[in-house]
């Protein structure tokens, strides 16, 4: 081969690897608790993920991260997304107990109506009162929660006084808060932890949504299953977040990309489908002959009227610390209803 036939394939081979490095800008690490199979790192992140992917014709690619393959445990990746270890986490709030709480007044009982609705409600209420304050060290993405909670157990539980001397697994502090005061032995503890703690008995039952079921194969664990007649006993609020740094170092149309697929849209989409993914989840418990107990509206009334003294607790603590408790759930259920009619 004579010189200058290998200069000119030197050329085109050079122009191909530029080529390739300017489409492919930069690489995101997103991290998370869930195995990839579950639903939402399947039905609502993997779908954002590659969303961006497309929009930004390759420029951005998103190396995806699940069960906490980079390190550290679920309560630690808030501050991995702070820190820079993963570029993008998604994470329970309620996983750092009081770092965030102004969202708590979303996580209190029977506020919630549908996920999408008080998805919708979260994103706008964050916009008003928490970007530059609970949220100012990153950058939120997404903020939504997830369909009905509801009590998975051992032992059938109908009214509030079966609670008495149960070891249930909660979320997060406000559903620590709740359960206690309700008569349960209350145990925090990650989402991942909980099947473990129903096998080995270290727990008799757990508050989740029907959506997680299958992931944690809840439905062989327990036989007893305690529904609200389509009341919200309780709802977590979900996290999806960026590092400052690594939005703010991107160009203005890859910023733009990322903008485009976050925000309310996004947040109501994920609630939306967390709720959809609950009905999957109750079918593998009624497949499995489970006890399903829907409970009457007078039942539920019990429950709300016994879960009042905690709203009442919540808003009283948010005024000592200066949130105006008071106000903050007036706002939050104000536009869950306005979400709702919207539906």
């Amino acid at each position: 081969m004579t010189t200058t036939r290998r200069t000119v394939f030197g050329l085109m081979a050079a122009a191909l690897l530029g080529t390739s490095a300017a489409a492919q800008e930069v690489t995101l690490r997103l991290h998370q608790f869930l195995p990839a199979q579950a639903n939402v790192p399947a039905h609502i992140l993997d779908v954002w993920a590659d969303k961006v992917e497309a929009d930004s014709d390759g420029r951005i690619k998103i190396d995806r991260f699940p069960a906490m393959q980079l390190g550290g445990t679920p309560p630690q990746l808030i501050d991995q997304a702070i820190d820079g270890v993963a570029d993008i986490i998604w994470t329970v709030a309620g996983y750092t107990p009081g770092r965030f709480p102004q969202l708590e007044v979303f996580e209190l009982p029977f506020i919630s109506s549908s996920a999408e609705a008080t998805s919708r409600a979260y994103w706008e209420l964050a916009e008003e009162r928490m970007m530059d304050t609970d949220f100012a060290a990153f950058k939120p993405l997404g903020l939504w929660v997830h369909g009905p909670g509801l009590i998975h157990s051992s032992r059938p539980i109908t009214d509030v006084a079966d609670l008495n001397g149960l070891k249930l697994r909660a979320p997060t502090r406000t559903t620590t808060t709740l359960f206690t005061a309700l008569g349960a032995t209350s145990v925090g503890m990650p989402v991942p932890a909980v099947p473990e703690a129903l096998s080995k008995g270290v727990i008799d039952g757990a508050v989740i949504p029907w959506e997680v079921v299958p992931a944690l194969k809840v439905q062989e664990l327990v036989t007893n299953h305690t529904e609200f007649g389509g009341e919200t006993l309780y709802t977590t609020a979900f996290i999806f977040a960026m590092n400052s740094n690594a939005y703010n170092g991107l160009p203005d149309d890859l910023k733009a990309v990322i903008d485009a697929n976050s925000g309310i849209e996004f947040s109501a989409f994920a609630g939306r489908t967390m709720e959809e993914y609950d009905a999957p989840g109750r079918k593998l418990a009624e497949d499995a002959g489970n006890n399903i107990i829907m409970l009457t509206p007078e039942q539920v009334q019990g429950w709300k009227d016994a879960a009042q003294p905690t709203i009442d607790a919540w808003i009283a603590e948010a005024d000592a610390a200066g949130i105006d408790g008071a106000g903050l759930y007036e706002a939050a259920t104000a536009l869950i209803a306005k979400h709702s009619a919207g539906n």
